[in-house]
């Protein structure tokens, strides 16, 4: 299997898992592919998001929470959604399906600290799979 031309990383608010995983994805996959997020009710991106993203050097503080329709359909031969306990988005264009259900940081109650550790454990799971997608298609 090759690498997408364009992947897309999809969740409902498109606020933080999304984001996180294209802030990510742009940083391992080659230049090339294309990257995109979005959600079916985009709110905001997330502080907390940018923040963790920012301890690794990447910088997502001017992205914004985009809606699945902004998405050019046929640019993107693979969606990955991101819901675990929500309905994930409908994308209408021909792609590949993956489906890697995450807990949504953004639902963590508690101290700043405890918020940023649940979006750290996120973003630490999409790094390891985004380079496992990357492993495996440059096969």
């Amino acid at each position: 299997m090759a690498l997408p031309k364009g992947i897309l990383f999809l969740c409902v608010a498109n606020s933080a898992r999304s984001q996180i995983a294209e802030g990510l994805a742009r940083s391992i996959l080659p230049p090339a592919v294309k990257v995109f997020s979005a959600g079916s009710r985009p709110t905001r991106v997330r502080s907390e998001a940018v923040a963790v993203l920012g301890e690794t050097g990447i910088d997502i503080s001017t992205n914004r929470s985009k809606h699945v329709s902004e998405i050019p359909a046929a640019e993107v031969d693979v969606v990955v959604t991101l819901c675990a306990e929500e309905e994930c988005p409908v994308f209408l264009g021909q792609a590949e399906r993956l489906h890697w259900g995450l807990p949504d940081p953004a639902a963590v109650k508690g101290s700043e600290e405890e918020r940023l550790d649940a979006f750290r454990r996120t973003r630490n799971e999409l790094k390891v799979r985004i380079e496992a997608l990357r492993k495996e298609r440059e096969r």
